[in-house]
């Protein structure tokens, strides 16, 4: 046990001007100025518009917040959500008394994210008459690294801990009132997204031609979701519900976006037709 760790970081990095600013911003930050980088390379890469580009930052951006902030209160708090209608869309949050405070937006389910960055691209590629195909293969290439800084984000927040652990790189979540050592399931995760990256930027460089056939976008769902049904096993259930369960919730909605990410790797026939479809 000598090498466990004590984890008990300041959410806060720094204030600025009186603006508290949480490490999970900052890595929230580094998610998206990564992923606006590296989309914007390929872009540059395959000739596309660059007048083309910019929206598509701002589609995904109102897409994965929306997607994420919906996902996490319908499929993990429904019954207070459906109940609190406007907490479930605003940042605030009513007390016992009836006052309304600031709070942020507590919860984000990643698959929920997944869904409305698809939605986003679907309504971006329409139109600004952009193959949607390629579109979702280059965002299949850079999804892997901006979800690895989220993730990182998460273990600073002390938040989506792992199972109690004996191993010896177990994390002490002092933040939680907890004198016991877990798994530091945030970042198992946010590693092997770094490495789903390294994996994926390394096959597109090699094989650029296949872009637009759905392989990426494939190939990104495939390797991501996997890897979080496996760590899932890991994980400490994020509601009471999932204590009875075989798969929990983020597993069963892993298994549907490994399913796809197949169909598009094999080349199916709906991402075929829609790649044939002219820009």
């Amino acid at each position: 046990m000598t090498l466990t760790i004590f984890w008990q970081p300041d959410p806060l990095a720094f204030s600025l001007f009186g603006l508290d600013i949480r490490w999970y911003s900052l890595f929230w930050c580094l998610a998206l100025v990564s992923g606006y980088l590296i989309m914007a390379r390929l872009y540059r890469q395959q000739g596309l518009e660059k007048e083309k580009f910019e929206p598509l930052f701002i589609y995904i951006f109102v897409g994965v917040l929306a997607g994420a902030r919906l996902g996490h209160c319908l499929f993990y708090e429904p019954t207070y959500y459906l109940s609190h209608f406007i907490e479930m869309f605003l940042p605030i949050k009513q007390d016992l008394l009836g006052q309304w405070h600031l709070v942020g937006y507590e919860g984000l389910a990643s698959h929920g994210g997944v869904i409305g960055m698809i939605v986003a691209i679907i309504l971006y590629s329409r139109k600004y008459k952009i193959n949607i195909i390629r579109v979702l293969d280059n965002m299949g290439i850079v999804a892997a690294l901006p979800a690895a800084f989220i993730r990182l984000g998460n273990l600073f927040n002390s938040e989506i801990v792992g199972n109690p652990t004996d191993l010896p790189w177990g994390f002490i979540f002092a933040h939680n009132g907890e004198d016991f050592p877990r798994h530091p399931s945030q970042l198992y995760e946010a590693l092997c997204y770094l490495a789903i990256f390294a994996i994926i930027f390394t096959i597109h460089r090699k094989k650029s031609e296949k872009i637009g056939s759905g392989f990426y976008f494939g190939l990104c769902l495939t390797l991501i979701f996997t890897t979080r049904i496996m760590i899932e096993f890991l994980k400490e259930s994020q509601v009471a519900f999932e204590n009875s369960m075989l798969l929990n919730m983020g597993q069963l909605l892993s298994l549907p976006l490994v399913a796809i990410g197949i169909y598009c790797m094999a080349g199916g026939k709906y991402c075929k037709k829609l790649s044939e479809k002219q820009n």
